[in-house]
């Protein structure tokens, strides 16, 4: 970072416009999910989400997606949340729908866990009057809190971001979104990725040298089966 964002971040001793490198330890701060392009594309415009944040970290890092909430939902009261009542409170509720209540409870918790980062990713202790709560309990009982317990649950699922990460790979390789047919091949290199210590040069190869991408072309023909994928030329 550069003195300017590290202004952003909360870190002393950078100054001048050059980028080097920092050491974040004894920061909240560390790896992707705790970067301020995500912390805010993961918000809405004036304030925090830990539905989208949460629903970021299943989407992006775990392979578990949500599906689309229902159309008659109701939002949150934006006149609200950090004056009546704190963001937990106001998802608390929301909960208490029955139909919404099976997916928050998967993305809610993950996005507590990063609370203490506003709508632009700047470090805070209180959301308007209320301190913030960043504690999360997950589906399976495992509780944490704060940014660095919250990465420690993630990092200790390294075959689901495994396969996450091939999928979003394979999918920039082959041009198109991935198909059922494709999964078992999704799958199989996850399988594969501990043994060669989950390499991201491993990765590629796997994919480089898996059936769908050398088997790639623009289009199906007449004599081809369903799902089966052209040769390529």
């Amino acid at each position: 970072m550069n003195e300017r964002l590290a202004r952003h971040y909360g870190i002393e001793g950078v100054t001048g416009p050059e980028f080097r490198r920092v050491d974040l330890a004894g920061t909240p701060r560390g790896g992707v999910l705790t970067q301020a392009s995500v912390l805010t594309v993961s918000s809405y415009a004036t304030r925090t989400s830990p539905v989208l944040r949460g629903k970021w970290i299943l989407d992006n890092l775990l392979n578990a997606p949500p599906p689309d909430p229902p159309a008659d939902v109701p939002n949150l009261d934006e006149t609200a949340i950090g004056t009546a009542a704190s963001m937990r409170e106001q998802l608390q509720a929301h909960r208490k729908n029955p139909t919404c209540a099976s997916c928050h409870r998967r993305m809610d918790p993950l996005g507590f866990g990063l609370e203490n980062f506003d709508a632009v990713g700047a470090w805070r202790t209180a959301d308007g009057k209320f301190p913030i709560d960043a504690t999360g309990v997950l589906p399976n009982g495992e509780e944490f809190s704060g940014p660095d317990e919250l990465r420690r649950v993630l990092s200790s699922q390294p075959g689901a971001f495994a396969e996450c990460l091939t999928s979003k790979l394979l999918t920039y390789a082959l041009g198109r979104g991935l198909e059922r047919y494709d999964r078992r091949t999704v799958k199989e290199i996850a399988a594969r990725l501990p043994a060669r210590n989950y390499r991201f040069s491993a990765l590629v190869m796997e994919i480089v040298n898996s059936l769908p991408f050398q088997w790639r072309g623009p289009a199906t023909n007449s004599r081809q089966s369903p799902g089966e994928p052209a040769p390529a030329k």
